[in-house]
């Protein structure tokens, strides 16, 4: 595996769709001054290669197997509190901007953006900025209202557990993924459907999908 050129922005590119993983090199191709040292489609394996090679900047998405985007964000960040990460997500409205900025990312970009931003973003973050693509400052100046303010009340924890219930996952599988008991687990989703005042698994489903988080 190739490692960072000193004289170029490293970059390592995790998304679990390997198509979105090629247009995204391809736009960096056309740059002289940024290079994709590596791939990943998972958190868990980004988690690794950043260990390894270091890269300047980690471009991140969000909804992945295992661990996902915002797990694998937390435990870089607490492993390396210097590294850079852009966070690149069909995610444009609140929670998630906070939750992932609150994570330890500089940078949330939409994947709905146009590609030039997703370079400035690079070469901005790599200057020790912050990037936030215009949609998703729009969507985070809008007021608040009920639901918005109810996800707002769970913890950083409480809102990843939260995620993967919507997308399906079991407690069983949440607890594997994040390495965590079942019982943790079933805390924090008692704490989410009190929080958030619903009775079943399907509710939080439900919930998700009308709160665009699904």
């Amino acid at each position: 595996m190739a490692k960072p050129n000193p004289n170029l922005i490293s970059v390592l590119l995790v998304d679990d769709h390997e198509i979105v993983r090629l247009g995204f090199r391809r736009l960096i191709e056309t740059t002289h001054d940024i290079k994709v040292v590596a791939e990943a489609s998972s958190g868990e394996e980004a988690y690794q290669l950043v260990y390894d090679l270091k890269p300047d900047i980690t471009i991140m998405d969000i909804n992945m197997p295992g661990i996902g985007g915002l797990e694998a964000i937390v435990r870089i960040c607490r492993r390396n509190p210097k590294a850079r990460i852009i966070a690149l997500t069909v995610h444009e409205t609140e929670p998630f901007p906070t939750r992932v900025l609150g994570a330890g990312a500089q940078g949330y970009l939409s994947k709905r953006c146009v590609p030039q931003e997703l370079i400035l973003a690079i070469r901005k973050v790599h200057m020790g900025g912050t990037f936030i693509t215009t949609q998703v400052i729009h969507e985070m100046n809008k007021t608040p209202g009920t639901e918005e303010d109810a996800i707002s009340r769970l913890t950083a924890r409480e809102f990843q557990v939260f995620s993967m219930l919507a997308e399906g996952r079991t407690a069983m599988e949440i607890g594997e993924d994040m390495n965590l008991s079942h019982k943790t687990i079933h805390s924090h989703r008692a704490n989410v459907m009190k929080k958030l005042k619903l009775e079943s698994s399907a509710n939080i489903v439900q919930f998700a999908m009308l709160q665009g988080i699904v």
